[in-house]
């Protein structure tokens, strides 16, 4: 199984912590990784992407130029994503944001309210953490059976307070999307 993903929003919306919790939540499954982040100077609000390969096997490039599925968070992260996602790949957008369809039709897409689904929770800031859960059960490509001791390994003693409520909105994205 390899599985190349790229995903795509703003500053501010944890697009590379995202891709951080990707990989170590596939490092921590055993699994080959590679991260590579892009983003612009701006501290908010400008582009932030995030290539990751997850893969049994060894990976040769980190460079994700035609990945398997796309994650677009909000809507000026369309046109790439859209365009560069293979034929029958996956692209998962969170319509909280993106109002406009896909103009490819030879990709599958599947929605994630994954801003409104945070606010429940009771933050949007855990958006992402929904887009992790949903990606996750659409991809195959992490089990997060131990995402709680995954979590705890991952970030600092003085963020474990948030533990909890990343669970719950990785797991909310998880069962809010059906695989096929």
């Amino acid at each position: 199984m390899t599985e190349k993903c790229l995903f795509a929003g703003f500053g501010g919306q944890g697009i590379i912590s995202l891709g951080q919790i990707w990989v170590y939540c596939a490092m921590k499954e055993g699994k080959n990784v590679t991260f590579f982040p892009f983003y612009g100077a701006e501290k908010r609000g400008g582009i932030a992407r995030a290539g990751v390969v997850v893969s049994d096997e060894e990976i040769a490039s980190p460079l994700v130029t035609t990945p398997d599925s796309a994650l677009v968070m909000n809507i000026d992260s369309l046109p790439l994503c859209e365009s560069i996602l293979k034929p029958q790949g996956l692209l998962l957008v969170n319509v909280t944001l993106v109002k406009e369809s896909p103009k490819r039709n030879d990709i599958r897409v599947v929605g994630v309210d994954a801003q409104a689904i945070a606010e429940k929770i009771g933050n949007i800031r855990f958006a992402n953490m929904v887009a992790l859960g949903a990606m996750a059960k659409l991809t195959g490509a992490l089990a997060l059976t131990a995402i709680e001791a995954i979590l705890r390994d991952f970030f600092p003693q003085d963020k474990h307070k948030f533990i909890a409520a990343n669970v719950e909105a990785i797991q909310a994205g998880f069962a809010s999307v059906q695989k096929e």
